[in-house]
């Protein structure tokens, strides 16, 4: 790329091993961030946890974490505040990361009663080479093979948060059209596709919208409320409430953080 919009960024891909593919129900068993921070120093974080369940043999198969690695490893709630660290302010890159292991996150803090943490930025390589036209198959083992980068020991969490990391530079490199643009550029590019640059075809952006709470989260538009922040970023309350409930509970209790009115006014709105 002629300019790098990740140069100054804590960059970081991130990738879990679970207990199963629910974000609501399934528990974290390891994580991993790799990167560098804004500094170029290189960060390597990874954490195998007790998810105080048992772990479902199918899910062991896949990811080689049994009960017996987990015995004697922290809680989450052990590593949460290392995670939330890392995590917080940095760009972050994994493959299907928004949805979830971003979901897994958020579900893993709500039960701590704690925030999740905000990445200033997802770059998600599977939302990527949907973007791209990329052919299928489009998971990360594929996608790796094609564009000749190595994935050994799949499945395990640092293997594949680096992986995903050598994808989208590989993106970038190949298509690096559609990379030159903005962080927050590409992040709306991944979500909603290309857009009309003027100003009039674009219509407000989410910093436009009056902000409902103090830190800005969640914003009114004509009548709607917009998450600004977490997995559901950009959709309306309502398409939450739909869609899922068990976040929306999270969002309206003391845990999620906001003020007893906002949270008055929002459930007005859902009335």
């Amino acid at each position: 790329m002629a300019v790098d919009p990740l140069a100054g960024e804590r960059v970081l891909a991130f990738d879990t091993e679970t207990t199963g593919i629910s974000t609501t129900r399934s528990r974290i068993v390891q994580f991993a961030l790799v990167g560098s921070d804004v500094n170029g120093e290189p960060v390597h974080i990874e954490h195998i946890v007790d998810p105080r369940c048992p772990i479902p043999i199918e899910a062991s198969r896949v990811h080689g974490i049994y009960d017996g690695d987990v015995r004697g490893a922290p809680v989450f709630r052990d590593v949460a505040d290392e995670l939330h660290e890392a995590i917080e302010g940095a760009v972050l890159v994994g493959h299907n990361v928004r949805r979830f292991d971003m979901g897994m996150v958020e579900a893993e803090f709500m039960r701590l009663g704690r925030l999740p943490p905000r990445p200033k930025a997802v770059l998600d390589t599977l939302e990527a080479a949907r973007r791209l036209k990329v052919g299928r198959p489009h998971n990360l083992g594929s996608l790796c093979q094609r564009h000749g980068i190595r994935l050994e020991k799949a499945h395990t969490a640092g293997a594949d948060a680096a992986a995903s990391l050598m994808l989208l530079w590989r993106f970038t490199v190949d298509h690096a059209h559609a990379f030159r643009r903005s962080i927050e550029d590409i992040e709306h590019w991944l979500i909603h596709g290309e857009a009309r640059r003027d100003a009039q075809a674009l219509g407000r952006g989410l910093q436009d919208l009056v902000p409902l709470d103090a830190e800005g989260r969640i914003r009114k538009d004509e009548g709607r409320f917009i998450l600004a922040f977490g997995r559901h970023r950009s959709r309306s309350l309502r398409e939450v409430a739909a869609e899922d409930p068990t976040y929306l509970n999270w969002l309206l209790s003391p845990a999620s953080g906001l003020a007893a009115e906002d949270v008055d006014v929002l459930k007005e709105h859902l009335r």
